[in-house]
């Protein structure tokens, strides 16, 4: 972390921050708005974090992927080159001079790297090492980062993990609740192996060995995020990436081995595999407060550090956060395995306003009827694609997937009701549309076709709210998107008082000027803000409940209660708390204005 913290700062990427800043909300909230500055903002180092009014020893490092700048200096080249040497893997050539052979030999070579080495000596990790009672996890800055947050949780612990036989080894980061000084929550959702892993211990009835280590190398924290193939140890990874293999060092209390470069190591057990906590609220990287929900938690036995180390975390909320680049690398690397179930794949983006797992756009070359449909549920089978809840294909002529604008143009010109899927299975923990939790409708749109022919007559906005308005007396604003294209966006923004599929029947009247409507609320929504509202729709939908298709295609992506026959609880927004941001401004920490409040929807 130290040397990262002096190479930022000579590539002009590090704001150092000497006033005194709180730990509860403050903190978060300042990296939460620097990380929505154009191009991410800086990476920030907190020298003073304070508690209570105290002045902890240790600083707080955060929004350390928070620009492509960053991202590619920490992986150490372009990303493009290692998704390329992903793919020559995969699909590895046949060399015939005596120089090809010879190469890719080396290539093999290199190899060997991947995987980690295991110290007998101690780690930098284990310079102080605090036992038992000593061991306090409220002697570490942890953030409160939300106000109706649950209470203080580690943002970017690295949790390692193995299986009951010690055959397998896992990576995760999970968010990690501070119940006390010795306990520590734990938010693995059902899908990840590291709660595979704890079904076995449960199953057996034996305590489970944990460790969260906390910085050194920023590259592990991605290589913890990163989607690999089951049972597949997560710092392989790091291993290819740096060419060079991952030391790690056996733990005081437990037999795990975490990287001897961490800044903090915690050690523990779950105990009891069968008790829980009740965890949260928390507001996650979703944008909404994930609700209540029991989770195991371990029991701390030892803290260990390096002699002046530093404390890394993160913020999550709306969008752009810091995982806008730290999902970069993932998206670019990942392609060439997830062309090996789908080998037409040309491209695929999914967008940080999509909230990643809720929206992928996929460029693909289709060869015969129902290719489409094959690679939808193709992606829909693979991992952790398999939680995203909307995938859109748009076929090989489709303009660059970076350019938002046309491929949404493309895509309107190409709509048609007969290539929509509506389909059912497995979501994200984390989803709160859907009327059960893991479970709900999923959207498959095919954009691969011809252009269709423009059906409606194009009339401004204003226009097409006074048609509107008289049959749906709680429309307030109106916005169209993609215009010109044959299907236009109507984002219809709604007092609610019904529900919207109320005024479906009376919107058909107006199918000379209408084709796809889309319902927001009014409360902190505002249609003419186009990031934010692909954000708030790609949330709020479950497509099997949601959608309308007749005469004008009906979106609802209102906030859900009974009426809809919707009975879970429905989260809030995560909403910047205004005393702490006036109490920013005194400071002289925060000189957003309200138009940059509104943008990113920050109250």
């Amino acid at each position: 972390m130290r040397a990262w913290i002096e190479r930022f700062e000579k590539m002009g990427e590090l704001k150092v921050i000497y006033e005194k800043v709180d730990l509860e909300l403050e903190m978060a909230h300042i990296a939460y708005a620097e990380a929505k500055k154009e191009g991410g903002g800086r990476a920030l180092l907190f020298a003073k974090p304070t508690r209570d009014g105290e002045v902890l020893q240790t600083p707080v490092f955060m929004n350390i992927y928070g620009s492509r700048k960053r991202t590619e200096a920490i992986f150490g080249r372009e990303i493009e080159q290692i998704a390329a040497r992903v793919q020559k893997l995969i699909a590895p050539d046949h060399p015939t001079t005596v120089g090809g052979k010879i190469a890719k030999l080396l290539d093999l070579w290199r190899l060997r790297k991947c995987f980690p080495t295991r110290s007998k000596k101690r780690g930098e990790c284990q310079a102080r090492i605090l036992l038992g009672k000593e061991a306090k996890l409220s002697d570490l800055p942890i953030l409160k980062t939300w106000k109706e947050d649950g209470g203080a949780f580690i943002t970017m612990g690295q949790v390692y993990t193995r299986s009951l036989d010690g055959k397998a080894r896992n990576l995760g980061m999970y968010r990690l609740q501070v119940f006390d000084d010795h306990t520590l929550g734990l938010h693995w959702q059902i899908h990840k192996d590291s709660s595979a892993f704890f079904c076995e211990y449960e199953k057996a009835g034996v305590p489970m060995p944990v460790s969260v280590a906390i910085g050194g190398d920023p590259l592990y924290v991605w290589c913890a995020t990163a989607p690999l193939p089951k049972g597949i140890f997560e710092l392989l990874a790091y291993g290819f990436i740096r060419e060079k293999r991952a030391k790690l060092v056996r733990c005081v209390t437990n037999d795990l081995f975490v990287p001897g470069d961490a800044d903090f190591t915690i050690e523990g057990f779950i105990d009891n595999p069968s008790a829980r906590l009740i965890e949260g609220p928390f507001g996650d990287h979703t944008g909404y407060y994930t609700p209540k929900e029991a989770y195991p938690f371990m029991r701390v036995g030892a803290i260990t550090s390096k002699r002046d180390p530093v404390f890394a975390a993160t913020v999550v909320g709306k969008p752009p956060i810091e995982d806008k680049y730290m999902g970069y690398p993932t998206e670019r690397i990942f392609l060439p395995l997830f062309r090996t179930s789908c080998p037409e794949l040309i491209d695929y983006k999914m967008p940080e306003n999509g909230v990643f797992h809720n929206l992928i756009i996929a460029k693909l070359r289709t060869r015969y009827d129902g290719h489409v449909l094959q690679a939808m549920h193709a992606f829909w089978g693979v991992g952790q694609m398999s939680f995203v809840k909307h995938a859109a294909f748009v076929g090989e002529d489709a303009p660059d997937l970076d350019d938002y604008e046309a491929t949404l143009e493309y895509c309107s010109d190409r709509f048609s009701t007969d290539r929509v899927v509506v389909a059912s299975g497995a979501l994200d923990a984390l989803d709160h549309s859907s009327p059960q939790p893991l479970f709900g409708g999923k959207l498959g749109l095919d954009f691969t076709g011809a252009k269709v022919k423009k059906k409606v007559s194009a009339v401004s906005d204003r226009e097409l709210f006074d048609k509107i308005k008289p049959l749906v007396p709680e429309a307030i604003k109106l916005k169209q998107y993609a215009i010109n294209g044959a299907n236009p966006i109507a984002l219809l923004q709604i007092r609610k008082v019904r529900p919207v599929k109320a005024f479906a029947s009376a919107l058909e009247s107006l199918k000379e000027y209408l084709s796809i409507v889309i319902a927001l609320d009014d409360r902190n929504n505002d249609v003419e803000n186009g990031y934010m509202s692909l954000w708030r729709i790609c949330n709020n939908i479950d497509a099997a409940r949601d959608l309308t298709l007749g005469a004008i295609v009906l979106l609802d992506a209102t906030t859900k209660d009974e009426a809809d026959g919707f009975n879970r609880e429905w989260p809030k927004d995560t909403d910047c708390d205004r005393d702490t941001i006036k109490r920013l401004r005194q400071k002289g920490l925060w000189d957003y204005d309200e138009a940059f409040e509104r943008k990113f929807q920050l109250l």
